[in-house]
């Protein structure tokens, strides 16, 4: 490395430009200026940083920080934020509070928000029983299928809502299905019959193949089951009958678990929620499950669902 006199300059002989001096190998280091673009760049930047600072908060300080002039913080302005959307919900809620469904469904904007809000409030008082996706489990109905035990129209899944099934209301959904066995209505060999001629009304390899056993358990299904749940075991959805005809069962289609339900009958409870979530909610909750998959629209053939 060169020792050459730190006061004298040394100008390079083929760009004719000073050096730093600094040199390796015979590689000496000019000393060019800093681009112009880039110099005005960098005071442009001095100047933004110094009226951030007076505008905005910027500085630690040992109370807090720089408030800056305007006032401004992240959490005012999600006040602001918070507060715009609060005023266009309420008018949305007051638009959904008095629309009919039918006007809510034919509206756009309104049908858009009334589905945001009713899976707020499904994640808040429905996924317990109904699971995060509506899908169910074993007592608690699916709904995102398209069998429904007292109809999935819009208009029928507000009514389940808001009076609920065998809840408190005195608007409730209301049935009750026997206890054939524990009640002594039917003999325990009856109830085998039945429950195997059930079971071979929705096993797709057993339909048609009727033993002496289910034979028996037909003539029994017929004297005492098909005015609720008909003649095939198509169910009723006036009377919240469940179809026994398909593979979609609530408590379970095995033998075991159907000779179970003849023998005991089933009670589940769905709370009325009239009184505990405003009207335009149970709106929401309606349009939202509705628009899960399962649920149909008024004149299309109904299905239902064990």
């Amino acid at each position: 490395m060169s020792t050459q006199d730190p006061h004298k300059k040394d100008i390079d002989s083929v760009t004719g430009i000073e050096t730093t001096g600094h040199e390796w190998d015979g590689i000496k280091e000019l000393n060019n200026p800093a681009p112009r673009w880039w110099l005005w760049v960098f005071y442009v930047s001095v100047v933004f940083s110094i009226g951030y600072w007076l505008i905005y908060p910027a500085w630690p300080t040992l109370s807090g920080h720089t408030g800056g002039n305007k006032g401004w913080t992240e959490y005012s302005q999600l006040k602001e934020d918070q507060a715009e959307q609060v005023l266009e919900r309420a008018g949305l809620d007051t638009k959904i509070d008095t629309a009919s469904l039918k006007d809510i469904k034919a509206d756009p904007k309104l049908y858009e928000f009334a589905r945001a809000a009713g899976a707020a409030a499904f994640r808040t008082n429905c996924t317990v029983c109904h699971g995060s996706g509506g899908q169910g489990g074993k007592g608690f109905p699916n709904l995102v299928d398209d069998d429904w035990i007292w109809g999935g129209t819009l208009d029928d899944i507000y009514t389940t809502i808001r009076y609920g099934v065998r809840s408190t209301s005195s608007n409730t959904r209301q049935s009750q299905m026997p206890a054939w066995g524990k009640d002594g209505l039917l003999k325990s060999d009856e109830i085998e019959a039945v429950a195997t001629y059930v079971e071979e009304l929705h096993l797709p390899g057993k339909k048609g193949e009727q033993s002496a056993v289910s034979a028996q358990g037909a003539k029994i299904f017929a004297d005492n089951c098909t005015v609720c749940h008909g003649e095939k075991g198509e169910g009723m959805q006036t009377v919240g009958a469940p179809r026994l005809n398909d593979n979609i069962w609530l408590y379970g289609g095995e033998h075991a678990t159907i000779v179970e339900s003849i023998y005991n009958s089933r009670a589940g409870v769905m709370p009325t929620w009239e009184g505990r979530l405003s009207d335009a909610t149970i709106k929401e909750l309606a349009i939202f499950v509705h628009s899960l998959g399962g649920g149909v629209e008024a004149g299309a053939e109904p299905t239902t669902a064990p």
